[in-house]
């Protein structure tokens, strides 16, 4: 019996959106389907106290060995899925559906004289239109809604033969939930029209109708109508549901797969949706290691071939249509051979709009939501964070364990607001509280290998002073004993704790330089590696050649991952450094002209050309500003104008008015 802890999901990894969730055991039989319109809510209950759950539940979670979701867009699509997949699978501990019955379908046959609305189950007949599949308490009280809008018949053969011989309707046409054709209340032919309706609502026309309703709903309002608004008011909201419930469900003839694809550098997670007979009869998911330097297209024309050109692949069960987010570039050529394989023509298209782009749009979502998944598992896994550590520690010969990584980017626009940052790893984890950011300036902001040259002297030089402190500290303590009291045992400057591995963005010159820097300091007990975008290469200082690691490889992946985090954290900085520096202009060479009086004058004039624009006097009516002020602000203002140059933003060159000079 196998333990519910020891493969429960972690927490944050569920999605809080509606869906359909899998229970297998150890030989992968799915043993239990279920829905929920909030997954996490519903999977962590199945994780509780033992004592609290029902037995069936008991014995459930600890016969299973792993669980799995599907993210849905709503909850009638989650109640479409789990049936499908309880019919498909038949799984042990699902109860409710094990017997021979289907769910209900809301049917009209217009093959008779007059169409009839009911209740089927079982076998389609011809001539008959069918919407659903329901829940036997959603379609009764979807006909009950229904028939206000559109009274079609609804009664027996029986039934109707006997109105028709008495001249007397049943109790339906009396409360005008039947428009009552068995005593001529209403033509045959306009009785037909009333149910084409009724099905063109359920197709998906329902804007037409509820437009109508929503006319006569105001109509009532008009005429101060307040009862027969609010019947209308609900008969909308009625509708409204019936029509969402309707319409997840594709046409009959619909046999498609659906592929969906969410990709980083290095891996993509892929879904696919096997629908048949306008419902989904499948999932598959898995995550691929991307083929090098492979686009959208050629990794979808790769997908297909691998998916259906497999020799356990039963060809007969390949679908018409293969809809994919991407078309590859030899589409027509991939076509013609899937319609080899399959013995008929195969369609391999983008979905545009309707049901299908929708659908689509659900696939992706599972896509993304197995990259998430699988992402942060490999990241949180401590097997995967101890091989990644011991494969880079053994691909750059290292004699000392990483238990310290850093990571350095720079950030830059055309070599202005140039900033830097360092993140942080220890044990394979990212360690927020020892991020820094580097702003940088004179001629260390020329170019990247300066400005890495810059970075690295100014960390190592604040840890070198921190341990001669922290040295200094003991040696005058050491005769006592005593502790200092200001610092205490936990006490750790900003830079205390030097890496075992640096690793910086870029190629052979930023590792050069970053060598260079700790060489000048004295250092040669920190190992510089530099990871390079275009090919993920990996470059030591001094070698020609680069450390080339396994695509799949633990160890690249951590590299990877810590580079996009230095890359984000310097970006954010950068940003925010350049949105500070717009605000930059010639006022701010005014003395005794501050920020906020600078405001001041911004806000009164509107723009710094009306500023110029203005009298000494009137500069003196701003806010906090004086005559001496004023006269100063009016000097630097038109000494500004009457030189060549432009107004611009002072740190970026940026022209800030445009004015003729």
């Amino acid at each position: 019996m196998a333990d519910p802890t020891s493969y429960r999901p972690r927490p944050g990894e569920i999605p809080t959106d509606p869906g359909v969730y899998r229970f297998r055991d150890e030989h992968g039989r799915i043993i239990y389907v279920g829905k929920a319109k909030n997954l996490r809510s519903r999977l962590n209950s199945y994780f509780a106290n033992p004592a609290t759950l029902l037995p069936k539940t008991y014995a459930m979670v600890h016969h299973a060995a792993g669980v799995q979701w599907t993210v849905v867009g709503s909850e009638l699509e989650a109640l479409v899925l789990e049936y499908t997949w309880i019919k498909e699978f038949a799984p042990r501990y699902n109860l409710a559906f094990r017997d021979d019955k289907t769910y209900p379908y809301l049917a009209v046959t217009m093959s008779e004289a007059i169409p009839r609305v009911q209740v089927m189950r079982g076998e389609r007949r011809k001539g008959t239109k069918y919407f659903g599949p329901y829940t036997a308490g959603a379609i009764r009280e979807t006909m009950d809604t229904l028939l206000r809008v559109f009274p079609v018949r609804t009664c027996s053969p029986g039934v109707l033969k006997r109105a028709q011989r008495s001249g007397r309707p049943c109790l339906l046409g009396y409360i005008d939930k039947c428009s009552a054709p068995c005593v001529g209340r209403i033509s045959e032919e306009d009785h037909r029209a009333l149910a084409q309706e009724f099905c063109d609502f359920m197709g998906g026309e329902a804007k037409r109708f509820i437009g109508k309703l929503e006319k006569s709903m105001a109509e009532a309002v008009a005429e101060l109508d307040y009862e027969r608004a609010a019947r209308l008011r609900d008969d909308i909201a009625a509708l409204r549901k019936v029509f969402e419930r309707n319409a997840v469900v594709l046409s009959e003839d619909t046999n498609a797969d659906i592929f969906a694809v969410e990709q980083d550098d290095l891996e993509a997670a892929v879904q696919v949706f096997h629908v048949r007979g306008g419902r989904i009869r499948g999932q598959r998911g898995w995550v691929v290691e991307k083929v090098e330097d492979s686009s959208g297209p050629e990794l979808v024309e790769h997908l297909l071939q691998q998916v259906y050109g497999a020799e356990e692949a039963q060809h007969e069960n390949i679908p018409r249509q293969v809809l994919v987010p991407e078309l590859p570039t030899n589409h027509e050529q991939l076509a013609v051979w899937l319609g080899g394989l399959r013995g008929a023509k195969v369609d391999i298209r983008i979905p545009q709009r309707g049901e299908k782009a929708k659908l689509m749009e659900t696939v992706q979502a599972n896509a993304r939501q197995a990259m998430a998944l699988h992402k942060s598992r490999r990241a949180g896994d401590i097997t995967s964070r101890s091989l990644a550590l011991a494969e880079l520690q053994e691909a750059l010969e290292l004699p000392m364990p990483l238990l310290r990584i850093e990571c350095y980017d720079i950030s830059h626009v055309q070599g202005t607001n140039v900033v830097a940052s360092m993140v942080v790893v220890e044990d394979g984890l990212a360690k927020k509280s020892e991020y820094r950011k580097f702003a940088i300036t004179g001629d260390a902001a020329i170019d990247d290998t300066a400005s890495m040259h810059d970075v690295i002297t100014r960390r190592f030089r604040h840890y070198l002073a921190e341990r001669e402190a922290r040295a200094a500290g003991e040696t005058a303590s050491g005769a006592s004993g005593e502790v200092d009291a200001e610092a205490g045992e936990g006490h750790r400057g900003k830079f205390a704790y030097p890496p075992n591995l640096v690793v910086v963005d870029g190629g052979p010159p930023q590792v050069a330089a970053a060598a260079r820097a700790l060489t000048e300091l004295g250092i040669d007990d920190v190992a510089v590696v530099g990871l390079a975008k275009r090919l993920e290469e990996v470059w030591v200082p001094g070698s020609d050649f680069p450390v080339i690691l396994p695509r799949a490889s633990e160890g690249l992946y951590l590299l990877q991952r810590i580079r996009d985090e230095a890359h984000r954290f310097a970006i954010t900085f950068h940003r925010a450094k350049r949105a500070k520096a717009m605000t930059a202009s010639v006022l701010d060479t005014v003395p005794g002209l501050g920020p906020a009086k600078r405001g001041e004058v911004l806000r009164h004039f509107g723009s710094l050309k009306k500023a110029r624009a203005a009298t000494v006097g009137e500069l003196a009516d701003v806010k906090g500003v004086g005559p001496v002020l004023a006269g100063a602000i009016h000097r630097v203002l038109h000494e500004a104008a009457g030189s060549t140059a432009p107004a611009v933003n002072m740190t970026t060159g940026e022209v800030l008015e445009d004015e003729p000079r």
